[in-house]
């Protein structure tokens, strides 16, 4: 299996964009976390994490073609490279256009990361102190309710992703809000603080 390393000089071979290999390293950041929490392959989970995006900014597919674009570029550029196919499959997964159900849990959990990964993000560049270490999930909650806030996060699929995994929404935006925390510093998410 390709090594984290491998995925990341990937990931900027076809990344240019700071903020979108931000989004990737967040991701990654709350996946990593829910995988050690169920004691599953925390770098397994993570480069698939890492991965998930790394197709979009060269096709990004607005269109929502569910073989042409991105995620399915992307799945074509792993199999060449040889990843997994349980990877590409769980990327294949997280857009719901490509027809591809969620099944196992990591396919779950990548997906109900992605969008709150995001949407956290913009929740935290928003506040005075630009950080993530000081947000709250009352404010998150609050966010969400502002349809002009952050409008390309669909609140649907946030809310969806913590049902996928049985996890109440509140519980699932705070696990999340702990692990971008710990990675602060990496993901510009520290601020002032």
């Amino acid at each position: 299996m390709p090594s984290r390393e491998d995925a990341w000089n990937l990931l900027c071979e076809y990344t240019q964009s700071e903020s979108l290999r931000k989004h990737m390293l967040a991701v990654e950041a709350c996946v990593r976390a829910y995988a050690k929490k169920r004691n599953a392959d925390q770098e397994f989970w993570g480069i698939v994490a890492l991965l998930h995006d790394f197709d979009y900014e060269r096709w990004p597919n607005s269109g929502h073609s569910p073989d042409r674009e991105h995620p399915s570029e992307g799945a074509k550029i792993l199999r060449a490279h040889h990843y997994p196919e349980e990877m590409i499959r769980a990327i294949l997964s997280h857009a719901d256009y490509c027809g591809v159900p969620r099944e196992s849990l990591l396919e779950h959990t990548l997906f109900a990361c992605d969008e709150l990964a995001g949407f956290l993000t913009a929740c935290a560049y928003v506040r005075p102190s630009k950080s993530i270490l000081d947000l709250e999930v009352s404010s998150v909650k609050k966010r969400m309710k502002d349809k002009a806030f952050a409008r390309g996060v669909s609140r649907e699929d946030v809310s969806k992703g913590a049902a996928e995994l049985g996890t109440p929404l509140d519980e699932h935006i705070a696990f999340c809000i702990q692990a971008l925390r710990e990675h602060a510093d990496a993901l510009g998410l520290r601020g002032s603080l």
